[in-house]
C-alpha cells in the first residue's frame, strides 16, 4: 500500500501505530525524535508522514516547516497527532503547513481513515479529470 513514516516519542503510542499501519498492509518507518523524522522523510520519500507535535531535538511543527521548505519534500502530506487541542494549536498546526490535525487520544480507524483520504489526494494520484462530451 503505502509507505508512512511516523515520528512519536511515546514508545506505546508508536508501537500501537505501527501494528494499526502494517495491520492494514502500509510499511512503516518509525522514528523517535523529530531530527530523525526530517531525515527519514528526505531520505526514504515517504507517501505520508505522521508526526507528534512535542518531540525532542525538532517539535512536528518544526519538522513540518522544514518539509515545506524543501522542495524534495514539500507536497509530502502530513498529519500532525497531539494532544493540543485548543483552537490556537490546531492553527499553529496549519499555518505550520500540516494538511490534517488529529487528537489524542484518537481512534487507531479514524488515522487509516485520514491516511486514506489524505492519499486519495496525493499529487499524481487524482484520476484525470473527464473532459465534457458533447
Amino acid at each position: 500500500m503505502a509507505t508512512v513514516l511516523v515520528a512519536e516519542d511515546d514508545p506505546a503510542i508508536l508501537d500501537l501505530l505501527a501494528f494499526t499501519l502494517e495491520s492494514s498492509g502500509h510499511e512503516v518507518v518509525p522514528c523517535v525524535n523529530g531530527t530523525a523524522a526530517l531525515e527519514a522523510a528526505q531520505q526514504r520519500s515517504p507517501d505520508v508522514v505522521v508526526l507528534d507535535v512535542a518531540m525532542p531535538q525538532m517539535s512536528g511543527l518544526e519538522v513540518c516547516r522544514a518539509l515545506r521548505r524543501d522542495g524534495s519534500t514539500a507536497r509530502l502530506p502530513v498529519i500532525l497527532l497531539t494532544a493540543r487541542a485548543r483552537w490556537l494549536d490546531v492553527s499553529a498546526g496549519f499555518d505550520a503547513g500540516a494538511d490534517d490535525y488529529l487528537v489524542k487520544p484518537f481512534s487507531p480507524l479514524e488515522l487509516l481513515r485520514r491516511i486514506d483520504a489524505l492519499l486519495a489526494h496525493a499529487p499524481g494520484e487524482r484520476p484525470p479529470s473527464s473532459a465534457p462530451v458533447g
